[in-house]
């Protein structure tokens, strides 16, 4: 049976500023979704949130892009916001949806989109991770890790349905195009393009062997959409695991290291990725530190069985210490690169117009 599973999710407000989705919201897209489900529109759904991002995953028979799919998703957006958001006074109340009307795909349109088909396997466990306060190259160093590393990921040596590698689809998404990358043999080429998360991200990744889709992210940059700063991108990831794919473990085990990551504070910073349970996915501390939630489930014929809240484990809890320790190294910068991020990441904010108030001010100088 083919499913597709789709993660959609926006800022549409937050409580206290950009601190966590208020229970109304997610109540609200709670019973619009289980109106859908009773129509059939869709097999199944779960709502949560990531900080003050609200997540919608569903199930469905209908493809990847389905008008009806993301238009379910855009009204209970917009109409969460005009009749929550905006009374209650939420911060930043409509703040993804930077079209006006939907023009039949919700890609581009603000909300992040990671969707997935596939044929249901006769076990069929399917991993969904949130971050909030980061960008969609986040996920590089993850993703990398689980398919492309073998000291992460013992199945890439002993899986003979792993040994021959995985195919990362990479996006430039300023230029707004695509390359496929082939691991292991072009590792090499890989990291030199993934390694600058700003500008490539990876997209999907594929089993080398048979072309059956692992895993897929979101890919929006909402800078280049609205060409001003209008919040960090937040980004979600689907990933299969087990049977000829990595095991849940070795997936869980590429968040063990809090990588750095941009966006933090005004979406302009530099922190650690720190995973955390649904009970603490809030951001508080600067704005962050940025984070990321994780659920598992098994489908069942599209049907929803869990979830389990991957990061709620003392496992993780020596990784969530050193968070801490690199989010007070990084802190004690200030404004200060490394913490700030770089001129070209910081070209939407504050900095052109400082530059040009400074304009007629700069003088030549001899060169030393």
């Amino acid at each position: 049976m083919k499913i597709t599973t789709s993660l959609i999710k926006a800022d549409i407000g937050g409580l206290a500023g950009h601190v966590v989705v208020p229970p109304k919201l997610e109540e609200f897209a709670r019973d619009k979704l289980k109106q859908a489900k009773e129509t059939g529109l869709i097999i199944d759904f779960y709502v949560y949130h990531a900080g003050d991002d609200l997540q919608l995953f569903m199930t469905h028979t209908r493809g990847e892009n389905d008008p009806e799919i993301h238009k379910l998703a855009w009204e209970i957006f917009v109409e969460a916001t005009e009749k929550i958001s905006k009374p209650l006074k939420l911060y930043g109340a409509g703040q993804d949806l930077l079209k006006e009307a939907f023009s039949g795909n919700i890609r581009g349109m603000g909300p992040g989109v990671a969707e997935m088909e596939f044929e249901e396997r006769k076990s069929e466990p399917v991993l969904i991770f949130s971050a909030d306060k980061t960008e969609p190259g986040a996920w590089n160093y993850v993703l990398y890790k689980v398919f492309a590393d073998p000291f992460n990921t013992a199945g890439l040596v002993i899986d003979p349905a792993m040994h021959s590698g995985f195919v990362f689809e990479v996006y430039d998404v300023y230029e707004h195009k695509g390359v496929k990358i082939s691991t292991p043999e072009e590792s090499y080429d890989l990291l030199a393009l993934i390694g600058t998360t700003g500008r490539y991200v990876i997209k999907r990744v594929y089993r080398k062997s048979d072309g059956e889709i692992a895993a897929v992210s979101s890919a929006t940059r909402l800078s280049l959409i609205a060409g001003r700063y209008v919040g960090k991108d937040d980004p979600v990831l689907i990933v299969r695991t087990q049977h000829g794919l990595p095991a849940t473990g070795e997936v869980l085990e590429a968040f063990a290291f809090p990588h750095l990551v941009a966006g933090w504070m005004r979406g302009s910073h530099t922190g650690p990725l720190m995973p955390v349970s649904l009970r603490d996915a809030k951001c508080t501390r600067f704005d962050g530190p940025p984070r990321v939630v994780g659920l598992g489930f098994n489908i069942h014929e599209g049907r929803l069985e869990g979830p389990v809240d991957l990061f709620d484990d003392p496992a993780f809890d020596e990784t969530r210490r050193q968070a801490q320790i690199v989010a007070d190294y990084m802190r004690r910068h200030g404004p200060f690169m490394p913490h700030r991020l770089g001129m070209e990441e910081m070209e939407y904010t504050s900095l052109p117009i400082v530059l040009e108030k400074l304009k007629s001010r700069f003088v030549p100088v001899e060169a030393e």
